[in-house]
């Protein structure tokens, strides 16, 4: 055990184990790629990554391509490539099972002539890679990547205001070309309302608990751009998570700092003066109408809560058989155009279920959580409230029951954050 720099005890952080970890810079752009490039993004350089035209190569996201190839390098790099691979199954077993899973799921997909194949290798085999390839970083890289992921997460708040104030989306969601004009939401670089609101709603929680290195000055700051931002993202879901996750964080923080008499008068200072002028910006913005929008998707939520209802009618056309191993992929887009779920079931699972029958939901629900057992272990404590957050918010829209890459930038917004304590991180680390 060794103290913090609060003088707390602080876990020893636990021996690195596993594959030759990859060169700092090809991390880096990893994350980036992970975090910073959407479908819409891909479309303006002329990939058509959401489509359902043009060649397959073009559905797998450019940062599956470069996690395979870091991983190959990292098991020829370090010496027997099978002696390695095997150290990999050993050590990381979850993550080798997810993998396992999402090409079980392609090669479902694929056997059965339905579309998604690249969707499961987004999805599953991604996020597996990238635990496989961050976990055993040494701090200066894993410094960089917290850094990396600060600063695509404060131009995504950036993006997502300028875009509310513009009425102009900059990398629109974009199906084989075609703009959902009808969606008016900020798309910002994660391509769509949803994940974006999902991954800010994390990131913001995650603050809130006290991840990464930030000072506290800076740590407000952020929280609030991304408060901010989450508002033009028009997550209903994910504003109320953060709301009570984040602020129950922050009001027993602060109980913890009455109890022990430890409040800073520089601190009492400026809270006071800063609460006045917080309600007079929440009062200006109210009447510039900067929550209309959002207020209005509470007031009618588009008939997300009818679908969940509704969705229970196509099971009821399933056999046992098919319930099990999955019907004809026909049949159900023929059931949701019936009865008017062609724009999404609204859960991962059900789709899943749907689709690919209970057998591979088992096993994927399974080694998803798993997976996250097993990241959560080689991470410093405190990952409870983002986990139960991402949780929860996942299960809100299709999200893991399409195609996505919300699973990789959480697990390298965890690894990234969560990082063991290093002395050079200076006294960040402290909740609100």
């Amino acid at each position: 055990m060794s103290r913090g720099w609060s003088g707390a005890a602080v876990p020893a952080a636990p021996r690195r184990l596993g594959l030759r970890a990859p060169p700092s810079a090809a991390l880096v752009l990893l994350t980036l790629l992970v975090f910073g490039v959407s479908g819409g993004m891909l479309w303006v350089v002329g990939i058509n990554y959401d489509g359902l035209t043009g060649s397959a190569a073009q559905k797998i996201h450019p940062a599956t391509y470069l996690a395979l190839l870091l991983l190959g390098w990292s098991l020829v790099h370090a010496g027997n490539p099978v002696a390695n691979l095997r150290t990999a199954v050993e050590r990381r077993p979850a993550s080798v099972l997810l993998g396992i899973a999402g090409v079980g799921l392609a090669l479902q997909i694929s056997l059965r002539g339905g579309a998604g194949i690249a969707g499961a290798v987004d999805t599953f085999l991604l996020p597996a890679l990238v635990c496989l390839l961050l976990l055993d970083c040494d701090a200066p890289t894993l410094r960089r990547l917290e850094r990396t992921v600060h600063a695509v997460m404060t131009a995504n708040g950036l993006l997502g205001l300028f875009e509310f104030v513009s009425g102009r989306q900059v990398f629109p969601y974009r199906l084989d070309g075609m703009l959902l004009e009808y969606d008016t939401r900020a798309m910002s670089l994660q391509g769509h309302p949803l994940p974006n609101a999902t991954l800010t709603a994390c990131y913001v929680i995650a603050l809130c608990a006290g991840a990464g290195s930030l000072s506290a000055a800076a740590r407000l700051a952020v929280i609030g751009l991304q408060l901010a931002a989450l508002v033009t993202f028009g997550g209903r879901s994910g504003i109320v998570i953060t709301l009570v996750l984040g602020g129950g964080l922050g009001l027993l923080a602060l109980a913890r700092m009455v109890r022990r008499g430890r409040i800073p008068l520089l601190g009492v200072a400026g809270a006071a003066f800063a609460l006045p002028l917080l309600a007079l910006a929440l009062a200006a913005l109210a009447g510039s109408g900067f929550f209309d929008a959002l207020l209005a998707r509470f007031a009618n939520d588009g008939g997300s809560a009818n679908a969940r209802v509704v969705v229970l009618d196509l099971f009821a056309a399933l056999s046992p058989r098919e319930f099990v191993f999955g019907p004809d992929a026909g049949v159900i887009d023929t059931l949701r155009r019936m009865n008017g779920l062609q724009m999404g079931l609204e859960n991962p699972i059900v789709r899943i279920l749907l689709y690919q029958g209970a057998a591979m939901t088992g096993l994927l629900t399974v080694a998803f959580a798993l997976f996250l057992w097993e990241v959560g272990r080689r991470c410093r404590p405190g990952i409870a409230m983002p986990m139960v957050a991402f949780v929860v918010l996942v299960n809100t829209y299709e999200s893991l029951g399409g195609k996505t890459t919300i699973l990789a930038k959480f697990v390298i917004l965890l690894i990234a954050l969560y990082r063991w304590p290093d002395p050079e991180d200076g006294p960040g680390g402290h909740g609100l």
